[in-house]
């Protein structure tokens, strides 16, 4: 078990053990549960963000099992970014029977009916990282408008006193996803009045390659020479970004933001390519999902819930949410290597080892 599952085990471990034992005390007709032979079914939305396959399932799988005696059972479905395919991804789950859902939107209005019909099934469903609509549960993510705070704020620091001398570029989330809204708003709090926006973009499906067409156009717009940082709303497109600047020829690059510490980003941020990304736990907030839908399916109260979140559809979702940190290149040790996210030795591969060595990753 690496760091990661590590510290996520010992964040659950207590409530693992209330878990075990309500189950255990509970009594026929009580409406708890008691056999620890439960299948939840995890649906994800894409697998070209490295978080989900390589971070997220086995983290819940891990999670699942350890809240079940190892008896529990994850279906695990990828919808590959496609609403439609997931929507039926979900009522094949309901037909089968599964007992309760794990649910990471692709879109989150999309998804509404197929929620209903796991509703209607007397399937609970926890909305995992985005917030879909229907009649959902529970959910968990991280903070998303604080997200949105801290990389307007980590734009801001890089900009200094030089933030009005130029323009900078707004690279945003699709629009399908909520979260993406979430992000924005904390963005342009910290933003507005204190920086020129040039050009701003909502970006089609998140893909990078659609953020390097928005940059390429915002670049003919604004012009080389007057774009002083760019506000990307995630890691994927953040490389898209820089993929336009660098052909473009806007040396040096200007400060650019991100989001979910991908790999690719943490070594651009040592590179000096890309200015910070944030750093999202991804453990707690797996663990956090796995114990909401063993919970569920045990007929037991959310009692970890931190507090309350309302959808578009739903009102007060018991929830937790998990705290984010500014990842820059002075701190990724103490972050994505001592949470054995990453070693340093997958960061610092031949490309990035002179840079490594500069910042002391070894």
């Amino acid at each position: 078990m690496n760091a990661l599952l590590r510290r996520s085990a010992v964040a659950v471990a207590a409530s693992a053990m209330t878990v075990s034992l309500a189950a255990c005390g509970g009594e026929q007709g009580s409406g708890v549960r008691i056999s620890d032979d439960i299948t939840v079914g995890l649906l994800l939305p894409e697998s070209e963000a490295a978080r989900y396959e390589k971070f997220d399932l086995p983290v819940i799988k891990e999670k699942i099992g350890q809240l079940t005696n190892d008896k529990g059972k994850v279906v695990y479905a990828n919808a590959k970014q496609d609403a439609t395919l997931q929507s039926r991804q979900v009522e094949t789950m309901v037909a089968d029977k599964v007992d309760v859902l794990i649910v990471d939107a692709v879109d989150s209005k999309a998804i509404a009916g197929s929620i209903k019909k796991a509703h209607d099934a007397g399937i609970p469903v926890v909305a995992f990282d985005r917030l879909a609509e229907g009649p959902i549960d529970a959910y968990t993510s991280f903070d998303n408008e604080e997200v949105g705070h801290v990389q307007g704020k980590a734009l801001l620091t890089a900009l200094g006193a030089k933030a009005k001398d130029g323009q900078i570029v707004v690279m945003n989330g699709a629009v399908t996803d909520p979260n993406a809204a979430m992000f924005k708003k904390g963005a342009h709090t910290e933003l507005d009045g204190k920086v020129n926006i040039g050009e701003e973009y909502d970006t089609k499906d998140w893909k990078p390659e659609n953020a390097t067409a928005n940059m390429q156009a915002a670049i003919e717009s604004i012009g080389n020479d007057k774009i002083i940082g760019v506000y990307s709303a995630n890691d994927g497109m953040a490389g898209g970004v820089i993929a336009a600047l660098k052909s473009a020829g806007i040396f040096p690059i200007p400060p650019v933001t991100g989001q979910d510490a991908e790999l690719a980003a943490v070594q651009r941020i040592v590179a000096g390519e890309q200015y910070a990304s944030v750093y999202k736990p991804y453990a707690p907030e797996a663990a956090a999902a796995a114990e909401m839908a063993i919970l569920l399916a045990r007929g037991m109260a959310l009692g970890m819930a931190q507090t309350d979140v309302d959808s578009p559809t739903t009102k007060a979702i018991p929830s937790v949410l998990v705290p984010v940190i500014s990842l820059t290149k002075e701190n990724i040790r103490e972050t994505v290597i001592k949470d054995g996210v990453y070693t340093a030795a997958e960061i610092c591969t031949p490309k990035y080892k002179a840079a490594c060595v500069q910042l002391g990753l070894k």
